[in-house]
């Protein structure tokens, strides 16, 4: 049965509301993928770790797994990750989105709070091609086999760094489809590069607690950072109340705080307000995440209060800078 190469979806033209609908079986693309593609029309799918980890139980133990890391939003937990014994090639992507004296000389710090076995690691850019001729080489050093796979969490730019690495190296005349929304993968692609290595991209795994899962689409485009991102630096006297947008809101005390988040999210502040909320005490040199969001460093011991209508997983981290 063929695949669409957009989403790697079986494709079928028999019902035109479940996945993988095509008006004719010849067509490569999905209606899914043909309209993210041609008209930004998202169609939200939601696809839980075990249909991920079901599909992946096709991976050799000796198969290479490149791990995408979204060097913006880590995940708290790689505990899916240990379940396979296979040699770890840690990629963060989105390097470009920080200056890189905040995380290169950390890399091995990071790597090891992921807690996972690693084999390697490397930061890359596919906005600015940044490594990627490194990570070409790499690859084909550590794997064993033929079949590398590309794994990652949903939005850790893994289909565009695959997409970037079709275009650089080689000659295919095809893509994979790429949005904002989670789960635009769903199901295997595989990416013949040459006669020793193919490339094997898989569905994101959802990360519990993610801003990216539950926001409104309108929002998307908003917190997904386009470009380098400006720290925003907050020195706060007394207490007040911070407002990003209407999606979180912060009451804080006494604090010199940096927010590294999108720079088209806005910041308002207000005064004599109190909320409710859950509470944190942060100590100089933390961070606090708030997944598919980005994070809050610290420079002094602060209290914080945060409120937001989302289920979100908050957590404090060693500072990335």
């Amino acid at each position: 049965m063929n695949k669409c190469s957009g989403c790697g979806i079986s494709l079928q033209n028999k019902d035109i509301n479940e996945l993988g609908y095509t008006k004719s079986l010849d067509n490569d693309l999905c209606e899914r993928c043909f309209r993210i593609k041609n008209y930004n029309d998202y169609k939200r799918v939601i696809k839980d770790n075990d249909y991920v980890l079901n599909l992946l139980k096709s991976i050799n133990k000796k198969d290479l797994i490149v791990l995408i890391v979204d060097i913006i939003n880590i995940p708290k937990s790689f505990e899916l990750i240990k379940n396979f014994k296979n040699d770890i090639f840690v990629v963060f992507s989105k390097a470009d989105l920080l200056p890189s004296e905040m995380y290169e000389k950390k890399l091995d710090k990071i790597c090891k709070s992921l807690d996972i076995n690693y084999v390697d690691k490397l930061c890359v850019s596919s906005n600015k091609n940044y490594n990627l001729d490194l990570l070409m080489k790499k690859i084909k050093e550590l794997k064993k086999t033929n079949n590398v796979y590309f794994i990652g969490f949903s939005n850790s730019g893994k289909s565009t760094l695959l997409n970037k690495i079709i275009y650089n190296y080689t000659d295919l005349n095809t893509t994979i489809t790429t949005s904002l929304l989670p789960s635009t993968t769903l199901d295997l692609i595989e990416i013949k590069i040459d006669e020793d290595l193919i490339i094997i991209d898989t569905p994101g795994l959802v990360e519990n607690g993610n801003l990216i899962d539950v926001i409104d689409k309108k929002y998307l485009s908003k917190i997904m950072p386009k470009k380098k991102i400006n720290p925003r630096i907050y020195q706060i006297k007394g207490t007040q109340i911070i407002n990003i947008e209407d999606i979180i809101t912060f009451e804080i005390s006494d604090a010199n705080i940096v927010f590294y988040i999108s720079n088209d999210l806005k910041i308002t502040r207000e005064y004599n307000k109190t909320i409710t909320g859950k509470s944190f005490s942060l100590n100089k040199n933390k961070d606090l995440v708030i997944p598919g969001l980005g994070f809050i460093e610290f420079k002094s011991n602060a209290n914080i209060k945060i409120e937001t209508k989302y289920d979100l997983d908050i957590y404090e981290r060693d500072s990335l800078i």
